[in-house]
């Protein structure tokens, strides 16, 4: 079977397209990837998978640099050769959200698509009620996609789903872009932020022994790492590092959580196929 292709260009429509840095594609590949393998060998085994994607986006995004524009996510998502049996889109942004609203009407109405405005951190509940509830004739099986542009993801929206239902997790952890370059004013101002990023308040008091920002961005991964294993998440593989192409700066970490072990075997399948990174770890 030909491999999947998640970088599918496509062409300017008039609708709002956001333009994005060249990485991006980094992120789209290894997103598509994973969801290829997952589709493919999910759907044999579970009558029902769900797609989340909690920062859905506009559909499309144009490379800065290139000005080439390409599907973005939630589009990719939608695109597979193995269907996703439900779709659900959270976005924030009006503009995005109603190009989003647009491409979807018009290019995927045969798809069952939930979409839905606002901070996934207020709608959480709302989307939760979307997902179809598990039952011995009809297995449910989701996998949520979160790309959140800096550390502005609660823990507890994450808590909310990875407790009530069978789950996989790909997180953007904006640690190069956001937990960077706030070091010392996350360290000073005992910020509420990190202590709604990671779920809890004891942060500040461990998180003194951390002398620079590198050691900030370690101690924030590995607290992640323990809280998901909290919520019964296995531990996780090496997270994919995306850099800056003109740079060379760390940006951020994509990090795989699944509460089976198969999950992880995935994604170390799915590194196979992209550009082998280094990760966190």
């Amino acid at each position: 079977m030909k491999r999947f292709e998640p970088l599918i260009e496509v062409l300017d429509d008039d609708l709002y397209i956001p333009e994005v840095r060249r990485w991006s594609e980094e992120k789209y590949n290894l997103l598509g990837a994973y969801m290829e393998i997952f589709t493919r060998t999910m759907s044999k085994k579970w009558s029902n998978l769900v797609y989340i994607d909690m920062f859905a986006g506009a559909g499309y995004a144009k490379i800065k640099s290139t000005g080439k524009i390409l599907k973005s996510s939630a589009l990719i998502a939608m695109s597979l050769p193995i269907n996703f049996n439900t779709y659900i889109f959270c976005e924030a942004d009006e503009n995005r959200f109603k190009a989003l609203q647009a491409r979807v009407t018009r290019d995927y109405s045969d798809k069952n698509v939930i979409l839905i405005h606002g901070d996934v951190n207020d709608k959480i509940e709302e989307l939760k009620s979307h997902i179809p509830r598990f039952s011995r004739k009809e297995g449910v099986l989701s996998f949520a996609f979160v790309d959140p542009f800096s550390l502005n993801l609660k823990f507890s929206t994450i808590a909310t789903l990875g407790r009530s239902f069978k789950v996989d997790f790909l997180i953007l952890l904006a640690l190069g872009m956001d937990a960077n370059r706030n070091f010392h004013n996350y360290m000073a101002n005992n910020s509420q932020k990190i202590s709604d990023f990671l779920g809890e308040n004891s942060w500040a008091e461990e998180a003194k022994s951390c002398n620079n920002s590198k050691e900030f961005i370690r101690y924030l991964a590995e607290k992640y790492d323990s809280s998901m294993v909290r919520l019964n998440y296995k531990e996780p593989e090496k997270k994919q590092l995306i850099k800056s192409h003109s740079r060379n700066l760390a940006l951020y970490y994509l990090a795989f959580y699944s509460k089976h072990p198969l999950g992880n075997k995935f994604w170390k399948e799915m590194q196979k196929y992209t550009d082998n990174q280094l990760g966190l770890f």
